[in-house]
């Protein structure tokens, strides 16, 4: 991440909330991140690279479109923290699940409880809680904030943040700058037509010698990697349930219709529709 990308954050939820044994959720995947601390029992979270025991004394993050899911045998009191990366610059970096948590952080976090009120889920299941209205509803609750509770807001989620960042790396290592400012075009055009032609023509390159180079770093064709960018966009507008499908991949610059559904379903392994249904089911 570069020295002038900044991350903007903005808080959708926080509670405390008591669990007893009802805390069990299968293949969660949302377009926002968890920030979780426990105040007293233990839970589980299954996450890509196995099972996690959550307790005290410690800050745990669930980056945004990981799946993941949680097992709960016991009664156990945590804190929950849904976070909206409005750049979407956490994508760019792998965080440690799990940091240490000191006194000053439970400290941060029931400060932030107390000048956002009523961010609290009405439920905890994750096919509710992560439809358009909820979402929609933490997004613009926060233009209702007084600005001096934005920026306190705003700071208190980067403190806790930090102690993440210290220990994060890039996902990738890419050694070659061309390709570096190639994932940053894609990125920050990721809703235009983006074209091979168009990113080798930076560098002065072949198409197939910009391919070999991109695929040596990332391990994925340019193609590849924009559609997986798109779906990820696509995900988050299809939460957020303002446009129709239809009017999200010509949003997302896809050629037809049937080319989105094709590469949606590929990439998530259902259909957009359904995708969509989960959202607004209740």
């Amino acid at each position: 991440m570069k020295e002038n990308e900044t991350i903007d954050l903005l808080l959708l939820n926080i509670a405390r909330k008591e669990h007893d044994a009802d805390w069990n959720w299968k293949y969660v995947n949302s377009p926002f991140a968890r920030l979780y601390m426990v105040e007293s029992g233990s839970a589980r979270i299954v996450m890509p690279d196995g099972v996690h025991t959550i307790r005290p004394e410690f800050l745990y993050l669930v980056p945004p479109f990981v799946m993941h899911s949680y097992e709960n045998p016991d009664f156990f009191v945590l804190y929950y923290l849904h976070i909206y990366d409005k750049n979407n610059l956490l994508d760019l970096l792998d965080f440690p699940f799990e940091v240490n948590a000191t006194e000053f952080d439970y400290t941060l976090i029931k400060r932030l409880l107390c000048i956002n009120p009523g961010r609290e889920l009405a439920t905890s299941d994750p096919l509710i809680y992560d439809n358009f209205q909820n979402l929609i509803k933490g997004i613009s609750d926060v233009d209702k904030l007084s600005i001096h509770h934005v920026m306190e807001t705003r700071g208190i989620l980067l403190q806790l943040f930090s102690k993440f960042m210290e220990k994060a790396s890039t996902k990738q290592t890419i050694t070659d700058e061309r390709i570096i400012k190639a994932v940053n075009y894609i990125r920050t055009r990721i809703d235009s037509n983006i074209s091979i032609e168009d990113l080798s023509g930076l560098f002065y390159l072949t198409n197939d010698h910009f391919i070999r180079l991109f695929k040596k770093e990332l391990q994925c064709t340019p193609l590849q990697y924009i559609n997986r960018k798109k779906i990820e966009k696509a995900q988050l507008l299809l939460t957020m349930g303002k446009s129709t499908v239809k009017d999200i991949a010509l949003s997302l610059s896809f050629s037809d219709v049937s080319h989105f559904f094709k590469t949606f379903k590929k990439l998530t392994g259902v259909s957009p529709n359904h995708f969509q249904q989960l959202q607004n089911r209740y």
